[in-house]
C-alpha cells in the first residue's frame, strides 16, 4: 500500500529518542530548547517556541495578539479547521477570502474584499507548501494596521519569491509550522511558532504553560527559587523533550526531504502533463517550493467517473489518496454558528470538486512513483481520456 503522505523514520531517529529515555529529562529538558534553536536558524527568524500541536501553536499565536473579543480575523476557506478555528477559540470572527484559482491560496485582492472595520488580523495559508504572495498581504496589513500570522503548517523548507525561507517573520508577526505524521518533517505530533519580536516570543513561552512565569525581570515577589507566578490565563501545551529529539534529527535531514519531494513532483508533472483533464499543481511566483501535497485538479465530469470512484480504483491498486481539503465554510458547526452556506466562497468550492491529493513523500521509491503514475494514466485510458 503506497499512502498519501507518511513519516520516514531511521535509525538516527530512533537512537535519539532512546537516548532521551535513558538520560532523565523526557519534559522540559535541554531537546526543547535546542530544537527551538535549530528551527529559528534554520529559518532565519530571532525566536521559536514549540507546542504540542499545531493547533496549540496557533490558538497561541492569536492569543497573545490581545485582540479585543467579537472582532474579525480573515482566512482561508481552503485549509483545516484549525486555520480558522484558532480564531473562535479567542473569541474572534472568523471571516473568510476566497482562494485565487491558481494557487489555491489566498490574496491581498481577495481579502480587501473581505476588509472591515472590525478585522484585527490575517491568516494566510500556504496551502500544500506554495507560498502565499506576501508581499501585497503585508503592505495591505501594513496599510491597515492588521496583525499577519502565517500559517505554514505545509510550508516548511519553502521559499518566497525572493529566495528568503517561509517562516522568518519578514512579512508576518508570527508563522507557524506543523510537525504531524504526514507534515514534511514530525515529531510525532507538534508544532511550531516563529517570530523577531521578543515580546510575542516571551508571551508565547508563558501561553504555552499556564501563563506562568519564573523571569525575575517580571516578578512581583522572588523569596527564592522555587518561586514562579502566574501572569496570563495561559494553557498546557507544552511539547516533550522525546518529541523535540525526533524532531531535530528530522530537521537535519530536511534539505534530502525537500530535494527528494521536489524530484517527485518533477516527475509527476512530466508525466501528467499531457492528460487534459488533469491539471497539475503550478509553481508559481517563482518560489521554491517544498510542497507537502501532490494534489491535482481532475474534471471528474467530464471523465465520466467519479472521485469516489477514482479513489476506489486507486486503492484497489494499492494507492492511497485523499481529499484535502473540504471548504471550512460549509462545515455544520461553521453554518450553523455564522450563517456560512455553499456558494459563499466559489473557487474554494470549485477546486475542492476537482482537488485529489495523489502519493508524496520523501521515502517513496522510483517504483512507487511510477505505480502511481501507471495506474493514473490506465485509470483514463480506460475512460478514452489519455
Amino acid at each position: 500500500m503506497i499512502p498519501y503522505g507518511t513519516q520516514w523514520i531511521t535509525e538516527d531517529e530512533i537512537s535519539a529518542v532512546l537516548d532521551v529515555l535513558r538520560n532523565g529529562f523526557l519534559t522540559q529538558g535541554p531537546n526543547i530548547k535546542a530544537f527551538e534553536d535549530e528551527i529559528a536558524a534554520y529559518v532565519g527568524a530571532k525566536y521559536c517556541v514549540t507546542f504540542c500541536n499545531a493547533t496549540a501553536a496557533l490558538q497561541s499565536a492569536v492569543k497573545v495578539l490581545e485582540i479585543p473579543k467579537n472582532m474579525e480575523g480573515i482566512t482561508s476557506p481552503n485549509t483545516f479547521v484549525a486555520s480558522s478555528n484558532c480564531l473562535a477559540y479567542n473569541d474572534l470572527h472568523p471571516i473568510f477570502a476566497d482562494i485565487d484559482s491558481e494557487s489555491y491560496n489566498i490574496t491581498a485582492d481577495s481579502i480587501k474584499q473581505n476588509l472591515s472595520s472590525k478585522t484585527k488580523v490575517l491568516i494566510p495559508v500556504h496551502f500544500a507548501g506554495q507560498p502565499c504572495e506576501m508581499e501585497g498581504i503585508f503592505d495591505l496589513a501594513s496599510q491597515k494596521n492588521l496583525h499577519v500570522i502565517e500559517d505554514a503548517a505545509h510550508a516548511i523548507g519553502s521559499k518566497y519569491r525572493d529566495g528568503t525561507p517561509v517562516g522568518n517573520c519578514k512579512y508576518s508577526s508570527m508563522t507557524i509550522f506543523s510537525f504531524h505524521p504526514v507534515k514534511t518533517l514530525t515529531s510525532g505530533e507538534g508544532g511550531a511558532v516563529t517570530t523577531n519580536s521578543e515580546d510575542l516570543y516571551k508571551k508565547l513561552l508563558m501561553m504555552r504553560s499556564h501563563g506562568i512565569t519564573k523571569d525575575p525581570a517580571i516578578l512581583e515577589e522572588n523569596p527564592g527559587p522555587w518561586y514562579y507566578e502566574q501572569h496570563e490565563l495561559g494553557y498546557n501545551f507544552r511539547i516533550t523533550d522525546l518529541q523535540c529529539a525526533l524532531g531535530r534529527v528530522q530537521l537535519s535531514r530536511l534539505d534530502c526531504f525537500k530535494s527528494r519531494r521536489q524530484s517527485i513532483v518533477k516527475t509527476y508533472n512530466k508525466a501528467f502533463k499531457n492528460i487534459k483533464l488533469l491539471t497539475t499543481p503550478k509553481n508559481l511566483f517563482g518560489s521554491d517550493n517544498c510542497l507537502h501535497l501532490y494534489t491535482v485538479q481532475i474534471q471528474f465530469e467530464e471523465l465520466g467517473m467519479s472521485r469516489k470512484s477514482f479513489m476506489e480504483k486507486l486503492m484497489a491498486n494499492g494507492i492511497g489518496s485523499q481529499v484535502l481539503y473540504i471548504p471550512v465554510h460549509t462545515q455544520p458547526w461553521y453554518k450553523k454558528n455564522y450563517g456560512y452556506k455553499w456558494g459563499d466562497y466559489p473557487n474554494a468550492e470549485n477546486y475542492y470538486s476537482k482537488a485529489l491529493s495523489l502519493p508524496l513523500f520523501p521515502k517513496m521509491t522510483d517504483h512507487d512513483v511510477n505505480k502511481v503514475i501507471l495506474i493514473v494514466k490506465e485509470i483514463f485510458k480506460c475512460k478514452n481520456k489519455l
